[in-house]
């Protein structure tokens, strides 16, 4: 009797194969790849000059006539002292984050810059403290570079307006009541 029962058992086994992985590695559709958009490259400098913003409260850096390519702004921050926000008027991608890369009158630094929404468009933007070393490349008087990936290098001509801008940013903090 056990034997017909072992015979039957294979049997049954030979009518239906094991199962195996076979049906696991099919072919699952490829998601869209997401690329940076293609690097621009870098600006024309020459004859561009720092000058006050008509929006209050920061100044801009371009060639006269023609769109911004920088802008610097003092903002309030829960922090003791304001900060600097740098912009860099150039397109950026969603989502997208960066270090921003400061060359120049002895020092570097590096600032993590995001693309913000500004003007239905986005740009890269970060900040740093008023009083930080990052803001040190500004404050001299001959020229910077300053460049963030895919953005191209901007050529910052020399000019005081940064370092009496970064000034008169740091001396909100002290004029300021309760500092």
């Amino acid at each position: 009797m056990m034997a017909g029962v072992a015979t039957g058992l294979a049997g049954l086994a030979a009518c239906k194969p094991p199962p195996t992985d076979a049906g696991l590695d099919r072919e699952l559709p490829e998601a869209e790849p997401a690329y940076a958009s293609d690097p621009l490259p870098s600006p024309d400098t020459e004859g561009a000059m720092w000058a006050r913003s008509s929006e209050g409260g920061r100044i801009i850096y371009g060639v006269p006539g023609e769109p911004a390519i920088m802008a610097l702004e003092c903002v309030d921050t829960p922090a003791a002292s304001p900060a600097i926000r740098i912009t860099r008027l150039s397109p950026a991608d969603e989502g997208a984050g960066a270090l921003l890369a400061m060359v120049g009158n002895g020092a570097i630094a590096r600032v993590p810059v995001d693309a913000v929404e500004q003007s239905g468009r986005f740009v890269w933007q970060g900040e740093m403290q008023a009083d930080s070393f990052l803001i040190e490349p500004l404050t001299g008087p001959r020229a910077l570079t300053v460049t963030v990936p895919g953005a191209g290098m901007v050529t910052l001509n020399p000019s005081a307006q940064p370092a009496r801008f970064v000034q008169e940013c740091r001396s909100r903090a002290s004029a300021e009541p309760g500092s």
